[in-house]
């Protein structure tokens, strides 16, 4: 069990880590956990009644959250010719193509957070997979990032798109947002994202869908809402 520090150990006081609040209070309450010096990021966290391991039962997808996550993203697209010139009017930081994939293969480089691609380009970003992958960085056509509409995937991209998936314990981490928002932007975003999770339902999923639901800073506890008022 990790150690933790007076800052977190304070934070914890100031809540009951056992109770399961609204959302309007959750958000009140995990502002006042992140006490760092720099601007926390919160995050929502889902334990979800689903088994990844059956393909019927995964969950995958992406959102553009209403206030965006407080963080301007480097994005990397992989295409050639006129939608090269598309992507690079469009506002992308990087474009290329086997240039780019050598970087990262070769110079380890990641100097990027997200990446998108046109389909033609998936021979070369399929070489990345076990680099790309395991960062969440790998282009998916059910988030929208391998596409031949590279100027729409962009500017959602860049004005705060968020992916969720179910990972191998059957959560979804996603973060919803800045300390700095306030309760009010954190909770709309926090509802966006979790309806668009609802909506994404699979119809092999039985039982409780959201079982328990927790949003924390990047240095706090996390706070515990209740899973039954959450759609």
């Amino acid at each position: 069990m990790p150690k933790r520090g007076k800052k977190y150990k304070a934070a914890v006081e100031l809540f009951d880590k056992h109770e399961l609040y609204e959302t309007e209070q959750a958000m009140e309450i995990v502002i006042k956990t992140a006490g760092a010096k720099f601007d926390e990021t919160i995050e929502a966290h889902y334990r979800m009644g689903l088994d990844g391991r059956h393909a019927d039962q995964q969950i995958r997808g992406a959102i553009v959250l209403p206030h965006g996550t407080g963080k301007t993203k480097r994005v990397l697209v992989f295409a050639k010719g006129p939608k090269a010139t598309e992507a690079e009017e469009a506002g992308a930081d990087y474009v290329g193509a086997e240039e780019m994939a050598a970087k990262i293969q070769k110079e380890g480089w990641f100097d990027f957070d997200a990446v998108i691609a046109t389909p033609d380009m998936m021979g070369v970003v399929g070489r990345l997979g076990k680099i790309l992958g395991p960062k969440g960085l790998m282009p998916n056509p059910k988030s929208g990032t391998v596409t031949m509409d590279v100027a729409k995937a962009i500017a959602e991209t860049k004005a705060g798109k968020v992916e969720y998936r179910l990972d191998k314990t059957n959560i979804v981490h996603c973060p919803i947002g800045k300390a700095s928002f306030g309760p009010e932007k954190l909770q709309e975003n926090f509802e966006a994202l979790t309806a668009a999770i609802i909506k994404a339902k699979p119809a092999a999923a039985k039982g409780q869908y959201i079982k328990s639901a927790t949003v924390a800073a990047t240095m706090g506890p996390g706070v515990k809402l209740n899973p039954q008022k959450l759609g």
